[in-house]
Order: C-alpha cells, then structure tokens, then sequence
C-alpha cells in the first residue's frame, strides 16, 4: 500500500502529515510513502525529505491530476491513498481507515473520507463548494451519489487498476470527475466512505477565491452529463 500526498507551497503543514505517515510505514502498514512536488517555492521539498518522505516532480508541468498521475507511475501498490497537504489536524487514521475499509470489501474501487468542515471556527459551515454546488448538481445528472458526504475530498483510497484507467485532469474539478467515472464504470456498489473522524481543519479560501474552484467542478460535472458511458468521461473501463 502506498501513500500518495501531492502537494504545492505546503511547508507548514507538509512536515506533520509526512511524520505521521511515515511511523505508518516504519511500522509495516504502509509500503511507500511518496510526495509530489507540485512547482513549490516555499520549501516544502526540503521539509518533506526531512520528515521521511520519497520526494519526486511532476512531469509536464503543474497540476494536481499530473501530481497524481506521476504518483501513480511512482508505485507498484495495489492499493493507493490520496492525502491533501494542506490538513492542519491530520491523524493515522486518515491512512488506517481508509485501507482498511478497501481490504475489507474486495468489491470496492474507491473509498471516500467524510468528516465535517467548519469555517473560521464554526462547525459545519465549510464545504462552501460542495453544499452550494457539487451536492445540487450530483443530486440534478447522479442522484446515486448525491449521498457521498464530501465527493470533493482529496482524501480516499483506490485500487490500482482504478487509479490506472481514471482521467486524472487538472484543476479543482478531479476529485468529482473521478467520484463519477467511477461510478459510470463500475456502479455505486463500488463506492463507499468512511468516517475519519471529527473535523478536518484545512486552509480555508476567501470566498472570492472558491470562483475558480466552482467553475471547474461546474466544468467535470456537465462533461460528464448526458451519457453513461465510461469512455466518454475519460475511463475505460475493463471489458
């Protein structure tokens, strides 16, 4: 099992989630531990390495679905989770949970986190995004998966042979553009979330900022409207 964390100007919270993986991995539970420098500036390279990490660049430029797919490259697991760099109370169980949750159902493609967001302080007001956004639109064109707690988390589990035929495209639209070519090529019986537990305390955008955000989930969304087949969202599925 590796874990995979990509990440772009992270220094200050890079170091922590790094340690804890790592004690992770020094005990057996996780095989690799690899971060995807993203174009960083801010030394997040060097805190990195100095936590334990295997440290690699993405390949033909920046962007979150090169970083990943450069992580994918990276390994040989069968099993892969994502991380997000930028957690301020990231814990073990973000990995544990997760992985567990995959060996336990071989008929899981994907596994989801869920948590609650608060914002500035105040519980369940972030996932400004999500509420306003994604869930409406899930609930308009994939009803099945309006349901998913956070479809926009960077957080989950997947096997390998997902990881491998997934379209892992830039922007801030990849998490629900790979929620909904899961589901179009393997059904919702092959997704599950579980609970990591509390809230997840994260940088928080000013919301003149979450435009760029939304108009990309906007984006993955409609793409992947008015059809079910895989192909045509970007995965292909095994026949």
């Amino acid at each position: 099992m590796a874990v995979c964390i990509p990440a772009r100007n992270e220094a200050v919270t890079i170091g922590a989630i790094v340690r804890s993986v790592a004690r992770l991995r020094d005990g057996g539970t996780v095989d690799d531990l690899v971060v995807v420098d993203d174009g960083s500036t801010d030394g997040t390279v060097a805190v990195a390495r100095a936590a334990g990490a295997r440290v690699v660049s993405t390949d033909g430029g920046p962007g979150k679905g090169q970083a990943l797919q450069r992580a994918v490259a990276e390994t040989t697991a069968d099993i892969l989770v994502f991380l997000d760099a930028d957690v301020v109370n990231f814990t073990e169980r973000y990995v544990t949970a997760l992985t567990s949750a995959v060996l336990a159902d071989p008929g899981l493609k994907l596994v989801k986190g869920a948590y609650g967001r608060p914002l500035h302080g105040q519980p369940g007001e972030g996932g400004r995004v999500t509420e306003l956004l994604a869930r409406p639109l899930l609930e308009r064109f994939f009803p099945e998966l309006a349901t998913v707690t956070q479809p926009l988390s960077g957080e989950c589990a997947l096997t390998r042979d997902l990881a491998e035929q997934l379209c892992l495209e830039d922007g801030y639209g990849i998490e629900i553009g790979a929620l909904i070519d899961t589901y179009l090529a393997y059904g919702r019986r092959a997704i599950a979330e579980v609970d990591l537990g509390g809230e997840r305390v994260h940088r928080n955008r000013p919301l003149r900022e979450l435009s760029v955000h939304a108009r990309d989930v906007l984006a993955a969304v409609l793409a992947r409207t008015g059809t079910a087949v895989p192909e045509a969202a970007g995965l292909h599925a095994a026949p």
